[in-house]
């Protein structure tokens, strides 16, 4: 039996590879191939409840389970991404260290950290059209 971490790595890489190889545009264009089968099939099945039930339930298929895929592969992507931020702002001596791991605090902490920074946003705008200003003069 494999373990857990072994598992889990093989649905990560499998994961990946898939979103990788579906989001390609021969992948696309097979998608398009299919339809264009399925569409010219239709007079031979007169058309009917059956055919019409085919895709219908080959693309819910295919959809739901490409969903976790893509979910898990975002997700993934987003962790290392934020990792690799919080790298950035571990090694930077000006920068504010409680922003690490920030994907982790509440909302209102995040509302609050958006606030300070819509804060100095207005300060250094302030302080540009200032700037500007007394160049203006001089």
């Amino acid at each position: 039996m494999k373990s857990p971490e072994r598992r889990r790595w093989s649905f990560s890489e499998i994961a990946r590879r898939t979103s990788c190889a579906l989001g390609t545009p021969g992948a696309f264009m097979t998608a398009c191939a299919v339809i264009a089968v399925w569409l010219a099939c239709g007079p031979l099945f007169h058309f009917s409840d059956t055919w019409q039930l085919l895709i219908n339930t080959g693309t819910t298929i295919v959809t739901f389970l490409m969903v976790f895929l893509v979910q898990h592969t975002q997700n993934r992507d987003a962790r290392a991404l934020h990792l690799k931020m919080d790298e950035v702002l571990r090694s930077h001596d000006r920068a504010r260290n409680r922003l690490i791991n920030l994907e982790r605090c509440s909302d209102g902490e995040i509302d609050q950290i958006a606030r300070q920074f819509l804060a100095l946003r207005e300060r250094e705008r302030r302080a540009e059209k200032l700037a500007d200003e007394l160049m203006d003069a001089s």
